[in-house]
């Protein structure tokens, strides 16, 4: 049995166990449940793929700068990249508070129930998030994850082992060795794939349950639908007209990355797989791929972007907010600023909402009711996210190749 069948038996049946403990269990039985068996399965696939991001992320970039040595030819991917995640991203919002509208989930009042407020962290400046991408420290850098600033000090040392050439041939054969290493570690921690996939369902489902799930529908069902429509119209479209994909086999291909966003609610957790099923599934350079997902899993931010619009639009209708013209143009300008100035801190998708409510007037404690079923949803939209980020690559290969340019897959 293939390892998508073998995750999607996996998500199925973690679905069905988590309503099934939530339904029959008593709050202290899950709660045992969960901390003695769901919890430890989940945190160790966990932990095997976030082990590898970071020596993964940097030995594929390092070789992927190495092999690109023409400086114009990674400025012009590294700019169509930027670009292609700042255009995808207004559709998106665009599409979330179109379906918002269209299906009007919020209630008005519903918010006078008696709820604890939520003070999220503040997001820094985005002209802080810039000249934060110069690591000052790279050991400090790699050890702590700062994605963006090990993207930058990898490039680097990839332009200075091509710029050297021969006097840097051992370490670019070390590079290459190491790089060896981690995608055969990522192939022995995919076998845990199946079971880390049931057991964070589980849990989360289990936790979550049908009454919570039932007071929010018409909110889950607007988040899903624009989540279903970025996903097929959008990257689908670009993927057949841009990337001369089929749509089918780009997300057959790209699937079992897809399920595991979905089961670890991390695109930078998922880095790994991601790269894996776009380079041996959708054809795409690690020239490219080290290039553009990794950057990627860091900025891009398109699923998030879509629940900022509709959650934006949902309390505004708890509160009674009226939004015109003016406070629609604000919340996509603001959301897509706040994914540039989030991109490296914890628990982004909450700071990037608190920031659209507060440019359009609407109180920060309508946040306590998202948080209610964000779990869930917050699975959905990092498969889109990085949806995204593979359709930005497939697109990006074929530019290249139209061009005329090759990939030395040995250099890579």
């Amino acid at each position: 049995m293939s390892l998508t069948k073998k995750i999607i038996i996996a998500l199925i049946a973690g679905l069905v166990v988590g309503l099934s403990l939530n339904a029959f269990l008593s709050e202290e039985a899950f709660s045992t449940i969960d901390y003695y068996v769901l919890s430890p399965v989940g945190d160790i696939f966990l932990r095997a793929i976030s082990m590898l991001v970071v020596p993964l992320v940097f030995f594929s970039l390092v070789l992927g700068a190495a092999s690109m040595s023409d400086v114009k030819k990674l400025g012009r991917i590294g700019g169509f990249t930027m670009g292609f995640y700042l255009l995808t991203t207004p559709i998106a919002l665009g599409i979330g508070i179109g379906v918002a509208y269209l299906l009007q989930p919020g209630t008005e009042g519903l918010m006078q129930q008696d709820m604890e407020g939520y003070e999220p962290n503040e997001a820094p400046p985005v002209m802080e998030t810039l000249i934060n991408i110069i690591p000052s420290n790279p050991v400090e850098a790699l050890a702590s994850g700062e994605m963006l600033q090990i993207i930058v000090f990898a490039l680097l040392i990839g332009f200075g082992i091509a710029m050297l050439g021969e006097k840097t041939k051992g370490l670019l054969d070390l590079a290459r060795q190491a790089n060896d290493v981690m995608i055969w570690l990522v192939k022995i921690v995919m076998l845990l794939a199946p079971f880390g996939a049931f057991a964070l369902i589980a849990s989360a489902i289990g936790e979550l349950g049908w009454n919570a799930l039932e007071s929010m529908f018409m909110y889950m069902l607007a988040i899903v639908l624009a989540l279903f429509i970025q996903m097929i119209v959008v990257y689908g479209g670009l993927a057949y007209f841009w990337g001369k994909k089929n749509p089918i086999e780009f997300f057959k291909g790209f699937f079992p990355a897809m399920a595991v966003a979905f089961s670890t609610s991390s695109s930078s957790a998922t880095l790994p797989v991601t790269m894996k099923s776009a380079e041996e599934n959708l054809g795409v350079p690690k020239q490219i791929s080290s290039f553009t997902l990794p950057l990627g899993a860091t900025i891009n931010m398109d699923g998030t972007a879509i629940m900022q619009a509709v959650a934006t639009i949902f309390l505004a209708q708890v509160y009674a907010v009226d939004l015109g013209a003016t406070e629609l143009l604000t919340i996509i300008l603001t959301a897509t600023l706040a994914s540039l100035g989030t991109a490296s801190v914890p628990g982004a998708g909450i700071i990037m909402l608190a920031m659209v409510l507060q440019s359009v007037g609407i109180p920060l404690d309508g946040i306590a009711l998202i948080l209610a079923v964000d779990r869930i949803l917050d699975m959905t939209r990092t498969a889109v996210n990085i949806t995204g980020d593979a359709t930005a690559s497939v697109v990006i290969t074929r530019m290249e190749k139209k061009r005329g340019e090759t990939f030395d897959e040995e250099k890579a």
